[in-house]
C-alpha cells in the first residue's frame, strides 16, 4: 500500500466526489478512480458506495478513514523529523483567516515566522464562507489553523486560544428616529431592515441567534462581503446594523450608538483538538502564545 493511495482515498472521502478530489489532487479523474479501485482490491473490501448521483463512504470506508489520516500524519512527521535534523524546521501550515482583517496583525506575525523559519511553507486562505466554513475546514483537516469569530459553544472538537473581543454597537443613518439615543436594544430594532455580512460569518451568527432567542427573527436586506463595507450601506439608508466596534470610520451619514444588550464578539485562534500538531504548527502556536501573554501583561 502506497501513501499516494491513502492521499487519494482521504481526498475522495472528504470531498465525496471523484471529480472534486481529482481537482484537489491536481490529477485526472481516471487516475483517482484507478487508485481507489486498486486500494479496494488490496484491502478486499469496498470503501465507497457509488451511484449515478452521489458517492458515500461504506461502513468499511468510514472505519478506514481515521486510520488512513493517522498513517499520513505519521509519515509527514517522520519526513519532517528527518529533514529538520539536517536542514532546520520544515513542513507546511494551512491558515484560514477573515476578509479585511486589520484588528490582528497576521501578516506581521507570519512575516516574522517566515524570516526565522524560511523552509516552512505557509499557505493563507481568506475565507469566503465565514467562520462557520473555516470551522468545518479545520475539523476536516483542510486547514491547520484558523482565526474565528464564533462563540465557544461552536468550537467543539477544537483547541481555541482566545485573542480578544469587541463590544457590539448599533449603526444608524444619521436621520434615524433612534439616532439621538445613548443606547439602543435589539428589541428596539426588531422591525428594521438590517445591513450585515453573509450568513455563516461569525459576527452575524451571534446576532441572528440573539434575535431567534428573543422570538424576533430579523430581516437582513443587504449582505456585504466584509464588515468595513457595512457603514456605507447604513449611510445610504438601506438599513441599520449591529456590528462589532472595530473602530472603523463610519462617515458623516451614520451614527454609532452603544448596544444596550451588552454583547461582545470574540476572536480566537483554533486548531484541531486531539491531533498532535506538526513541529511547524507547534512552533507557530508557541509564538502566538508568547504574543498573547505579552499583550496580557
Amino acid at each position: 500500500m502506497e501513501t499516494r493511495q491513502l492521499e487519494v482515498f482521504v481526498a475522495v472521502a472528504e470531498e465525496l466526489s471523484f471529480t472534486r478530489a481529482a481537482k484537489r489532487l491536481y490529477a485526472v479523474q481516471s487516475t483517482v478512480s484507478a487508485a481507489i479501485k486498486a486500494l479496494e482490491a488490496e484491502l478486499g473490501t469496498t470503501l465507497f458506495d457509488r451511484s449515478t448521483r452521489r458517492v458515500t463512504l461504506s461502513e468499511a470506508g468510514s472505519a478506514f478513514l481515521p486510520e488512513a489520516k493517522a498513517a499520513l500524519e505519521a509519515v509527514d512527521r517522520a519526513i519532517a523529523a528527518a529533514q529538520e535534523a539536517s536542514a532546520g524546521l520544515r513542513g507546511s501550515i494551512r491558515i484560514g483567516t477573515m476578509t479585511n482583517l486589520s484588528v490582528f496583525d497576521l501578516p506581521g506575525l507570519l512575516g516574522a515566522f517566515r524570516q526565522r523559519y524560511p523552509l516552512v511553507d505557509i499557505h493563507v486562505t481568506v475565507s469566503t464562507t465565514g467562520s462557520t466554513g473555516m470551522v468545518d475546514d479545520v475539523r476536516s483537516g483542510r486547514l491547520d489553523l484558523a482565526l474565528l469569530g464564533l462563540p465557544e459553544s461552536d468550537l467543539v472538537g477544537l483547541d481555541a486560544r482566545p485573542l480578544t473581543s469587541w463590544p457590539y454597537v448599533v449603526l444608524l443613518p444619521s436621520k434615524h428616529p433612534l439616532a439621538d439615543r445613548e443606547t439602543v436594544s435589539l428589541r428596539d430594532l426588531a422591525q428594521e431592515s438590517f445591513v450585515d455580512t453573509s450568513a455563516g460569518f461569525g459576527n452575524r451568527v451571534v446576532i441572528d441567534r440573539a434575535y431567534v432567542a428573543l422570538g424576533m427573527p430579523r430581516r437582513v436586506g443587504a449582505e456585504v462581503a466584509d464588515l468595513s463595507a457595512v457603514p456605507a450601506y447604513v449611510q445610504a439608508g438601506l438599513g441599520v446594523a449591529v456590528v462589532p466596534d472595530l473602530g472603523f470610520d463610519i462617515g458623516p451619514g451614520a451614527v454609532r450608538v452603544r448596544l444596550a444588550d451588552g454583547m461582545t464578539w470574540p476572536m480566537t485562534i483554533a486548531t484541531l483538538a486531539g491531533k498532535p500538531p506538526s513541529r511547524a504548527l507547534r512552533t507557530l502556536l508557541d509564538l502566538i502564545d508568547r504574543l498573547i501573554s505579552f499583550a496580557d501583561e
